[in-house]
């Protein structure tokens, strides 16, 4: 069925993006080796493992004191525990003392435990008798306010997957780790054909008739932010010999090639019919039933995609969100996560309940999952010193200040990373 301008009758954006998708065989881009400086926003070629345990040592979470969690048992403001102090627990260094029964070590947040502690009483829940004793008013259990050693991240564990895309909580977490050079994709090169007699360059005057190129700018900002590398190849005429020559140079070296104008029916309409002559399969389908953006023209070229776009800048922009972007995403080898994409808040129901003190907001880490047809948020706990607690999230649930808690299937809203 033809519609009223004579062409194959428009299919539905699902459609389109299938017939591209399906005719696309994966193929992943080049590797480079990256300092982590460089790294962030691009996609892992390799599974990171851990060299090391991650802190190399049990390390306080909390300004107070080093104690032996037995030597607390049962103290109360009523009935305090005696504690002698053994000696300071210097930052940087290891402590230049053990704790034996019945003594205690002042030491600062991050500090290193001494050997003979377990555990860290808060400097809220001690007080200092003199320089040589403290009482201590409230119990700690065996490894209270102590983040262990590898707690954070284990030797030989899987840190990072390959195909992940590096955020700055990850490239923190490979400092931590030691890792300053990881394996990356290149990104992969967009071409950016721009065609029409009217065009002229941005910083050209323009006489009658004539309009300043617009959307090579605009197709060159949406590729770098899905992750590739645009490559302006300039300004053609509308003559056959011309674009068709610039389309096999730019297929030479590109993993996408971008024709915008010309897409629309007319005497000057050849991007179809160069798309089929420059290679197979060729068009696969030209018209999607999508406003604005109907003309637009998807095919192949020797399993590179290539996109006839219309002329109109907000046409551009949608037919790039909807098409260009997924097979775009596609070709950096990023793995798929539907939970990280553009939208930067999701509804999910709550997976556990969480409490929350009143008169403070609490930030709650959440990795995100889908049962059925809901999306869950599923917490992430740990320690605020854990950086993995962040690697692992998809984003953050707000608990507000005055709210004391979230209950077990509540939908709350997820900020997105």
């Amino acid at each position: 069925m033809r519609d009223m301008l004579g062409r194959e009758e428009v299919i539905t954006v699902e459609k389109a993006l299938e017939f591209i998708l399906k005719n696309l065989s994966e193929v992943f881009p080049p590797e480079i080796k990256l300092n982590i400086e460089h790294s962030c926003g691009r996609i892992l070629s390799r599974d990171i493992y851990s060299p090391e345990n991650l802190p190399q040592f049990a390390r306080s979470t909390v300004d107070g004191f080093a104690v032996n969690s037995s030597d607390t048992f049962g103290a109360s403001d009523g009935l305090p525990a005696y504690l002698n102090i053994a000696g300071e627990v210097l930052m940087g260094a290891m402590p230049d003392f053990e704790l034996k029964k019945g003594m205690a070590g002042k030491i600062a947040t991050g500090g290193m435990l001494p050997i003979g502690a377990d555990a860290v009483v808060m400097i809220e829940h001690a007080q200092t008798i003199d320089e040589k004793m403290i009482e201590v008013v409230k119990p700690a259990a065996p490894g209270e306010n102590v983040i262990q050693a590898g707690e954070d991240i284990k030797k030989s564990a899987l840190v990072l997957k390959k195909g992940h895309r590096l955020r700055p909580q990850d490239t923190g977490a490979l400092a931590g780790l030691g890792i300053t050079d990881v394996y990356v994709y290149e990104k992969p090169k967009v071409s950016i054909i721009s065609t029409g007699n009217e065009i002229v360059p941005a910083n050209n005057d323009v006489k009658p008739g004539q309009v300043r190129d617009i959307n090579s700018f605009n197709l060159a900002g949406l590729i770098s932010e899905a992750g590739g590398e645009p490559v302006k190849r300039g300004i053609f005429k509308d003559e056959y010999s011309v674009i068709k020559k610039v389309v096999e140079e730019s297929l030479k070296d590109s993993a996408m090639a971008l024709i915008t104008g010309g897409s629309s029916v007319g005497t000057k309409d050849m991007t179809a019919k160069i798309i089929n002559d420059v290679g197979s399969p060729g068009v696969l389908f030209h018209g999607v039933s999508i406003k604005p953006g109907k003309p637009l023209i998807g095919g192949i070229i020797n399993n590179t995609p290539v996109f006839g776009l219309p002329g109109h800048p907000a046409a551009i922009t949608v037919c790039f969100e909807q098409f260009i972007e997924p097979v775009l995403k596609k070709l950096t080898g990023i793995s798929k996560n539907r939970f990280r994409g553009r939208k930067l808040v999701v509804a999910a129901k709550m997976a556990k309940n969480i409490a929350s003190s009143s008169g403070r907001e609490d930030h709650i880490r959440v990795a995100l999952e889908q049962k059925d047809d809901e999306i869950w948020a599923n917490p992430i706990m740990g320690k605020s010193g854990l950086i993995t607690t962040l690697v692992k999230a998809d984003g953050i649930v707000v608990i507000p200040l005055r709210k004391l808690g979230v209950e077990q299937g509540e939908v709350v809203e997820v900020r997105l990373f």
